[in-house]
């Protein structure tokens, strides 16, 4: 899922069920479908089947959340971006880049904020220098390194 435009999209609507299940997977992403089933009132398929619906709509992603630094990559970042120009082409460059994994547009001091893995201080210099500032509109970046993560969660629940 690597869009959410409030304005161009509705909302799908949940219902108490699907709202359990994925409380469930923020629990515990590797839950059984069996597990669920028991928690929300249905069948281990009926749990298969609402979960492949709720990824297929975009709702949500089971995916592995993993450590950067026990991968071999030594350097996170945040970086701030202002952009000259239209930002949704600007967002959309910069979401291509294989060290970005985050691309938000904002309202504040900078238009777009990115999170970049690096391997190391080089290759976020060449990050920064050789592909952020070199997509057209970028006019400046400042860069917030990561030096301790003290709290990182998906489990915010439903509304």
């Amino acid at each position: 899922m690597t869009r959410n435009s409030h304005s161009d999209r509705r909302r799908p609507h949940l219902d108490e069920v699907s709202k359990a299940i994925i409380e469930q997977l923020q629990q515990d992403g590797r839950r059984s479908y069996a597990a669920i089933g028991k928690v929300v009132g249905l069948s281990e398929a009926a749990v298969r089947q609402r979960v492949q619906r709720l990824a297929d709509s975009g709702v949500m992603q089971v995916v592995a959340v993993t450590n950067p630094l026990e991968l071999g990559f030594a350097r996170q970042a945040m970086i701030g971006i202002r952009v000259r120009g239209p930002l949704e082409e600007a967002a959309e460059r910069l979401a291509e880049i294989e060290e970005i994994d985050y691309v938000v547009v904002t309202a504040g001091t900078f238009d777009l904020l990115v999170e970049a893995v690096c391997e190391s201080d080089d290759h976020l210099l060449e990050l920064i220098s050789r592909k952020i500032r070199t997509v057209p509109g970028v006019e400046s970046t400042e860069t917030f390194m990561y030096l301790e993560l003290k709290k990182q969660t998906y489990s915010w629940g439903v509304r």
